[in-house]
């Protein structure tokens, strides 16, 4: 399978492309930044996917996946480094995933603990990168950047689904 970085992005203004992919002064100007992009994220999460089924959080996703593995990927050839730090799109498109089946989860479990697990795990994931999610950096371009968040927010919702099962189980 061959993972070719989007073209569709080459002929972007550099301030548009660097403006997307930081988030504006989220991955500029602030400290940690992939830990406020990803609480970007959540917040996006809240307000765009709350409601949401599986299926709609699945499309919606995709495409915003689609869109940062773009900008992503031109980023870093404007920036000249791999998955630099101040990029942090790539953890706002993937929050959500961390939530796939929300419904599921909330209820014996209050709404504002599972979007803080899901929070924390999805830090943790991302950082700590265990299993494969690692290896999935060295991918070319943009895909590197997105895939391993991507990774990271759907071992955070299998850790969140199975931390339920358990509660509902004991």
């Amino acid at each position: 399978m061959r993972f070719d970085q989007p073209g569709w992005t080459r002929q972007m203004p550099t301030p548009v492309v660097l403006g997307w992919a930081t988030l504006g002064p989220i991955g500029k100007r602030l400290a940690a930044p992939g830990t406020w992009g990803s609480a970007a994220g959540l917040l996006y999460f809240i307000v765009g996917f709350y409601w949401m089924g599986i299926i709609g959080n699945l499309l919606a996703s995709a495409i915003g996946a689609y869109l940062a593995v773009g900008i992503c990927g031109e980023a870093e050839i404007r920036l000249g480094a791999h998955d630099p730090g101040e990029v942090v799109l790539d953890e706002f498109v993937a929050m959500p995933l961390c939530f796939l089946g929300w419904q599921w989860i909330v209820g014996p479990v209050p709404a504002w603990a599972v979007l803080l697990a899901g929070f924390a795990l999805f830090r943790f994931f991302d950082i700590r990168k265990p299993l494969v999610i690692n290896s999935l950096q060295s991918l070319p371009g943009g895909w590197g950047v997105v895939l391993d968040d991507t990774a990271a927010a759907l071992a955070t919702c299998a850790t969140l689904h199975l931390a339920h099962a358990v509660w509902v189980a004991a």
